[in-house]
């Protein structure tokens, strides 16, 4: 029987919010949701990052206020924290060993993955082999790079979701981040959406999958599936 691929995890690397001296990193709710929604579907997950090892948890995504079923789990889960500990360097994944690929948020990604050239290669490859990628909040700013094999912005006339401007100024974030995801996912032809702020929000257009914001991540991983078939 053929074995089924393993889904590959991108998490960020990057720990600093601009100048501000607060820490950043990946959103826990935003990794913990669509990692279990896998794995309680019998996926076999690959945890990476552009650095390896253990990836930046936005501190205040451990806040009280800010926990769910997902993350209360993921506290729980000392065998899932230990494989959080050790990711594999981004350098060394290849999409032809994967599945599909998901890149959780968090206000990291803007500062690394946005123009990693490995994440870059990595989603181009992932496509050209047929094979979703879904990300969700701040995490489709890994696509802005990203470009058809004709050199036009990947998602240039595609229906894509991100954390909104409206969001980002709530949070109070506008100055620091080093560019609104919105703006630019517009800027590079995307046909942007939203809802309401913090309301569950994914879009799908073709093999991409991509979420509005933090309570979005589980219907992310959904229609993830979905593309994978499951």
């Amino acid at each position: 029987m053929k074995t089924e691929k393993p889904i590959l995890i991108v998490l960020t690397s990057h720990d600093r919010l601009g100048d501000t001296g607060e820490k950043t990193g990946f959103w826990a709710e935003e990794f913990a949701a669509p990692y279990y929604a896998l794995v309680d579907a019998g996926l076999k997950v690959v945890l990476a990052s552009p650095a390896g090892g253990q990836p930046p948890i936005d501190p205040k995504s451990e806040l009280p206020d800010f926990q769910t079923p997902a993350t209360r789990r993921l506290a729980d889960d000392e065998t899932t924290r230990a494989r959080l500990a050790d990711t594999i360097p981004l350098r060394e994944v290849w999409a032809e060993d994967y599945a599909g690929v998901f890149y959780p948020g968090g206000h990291g990604p803007l500062w690394d993955l946005a123009h990693d050239p490995v994440s870059i290669a990595l989603i181009r490859d992932f496509l050209a082999q047929g094979k979703p990628v879904a990300a969700v909040c701040h995490a489709p700013a890994v696509l802005l790079a990203v470009e058809t094999p004709d050199g036009r912005p990947l998602v240039e006339g595609r229906e894509v979701t991100g954390f909104s401007n409206a969001e980002e100024a709530a949070v109070g974030l506008t100055e620091v981040v080093p560019f609104l995801l919105e703006d630019e996912l517009k800027r590079r032809g995307a046909r942007y959406r939203k809802s309401e702020d913090w309301a569950p929000f994914c879009v799908t257009d073709g093999l991409l999958v991509t979420g509005q914001n933090p309570a979005s991540s589980e219907p992310t991983a959904r229609a993830f599936m979905e593309r994978l078939g499951r």
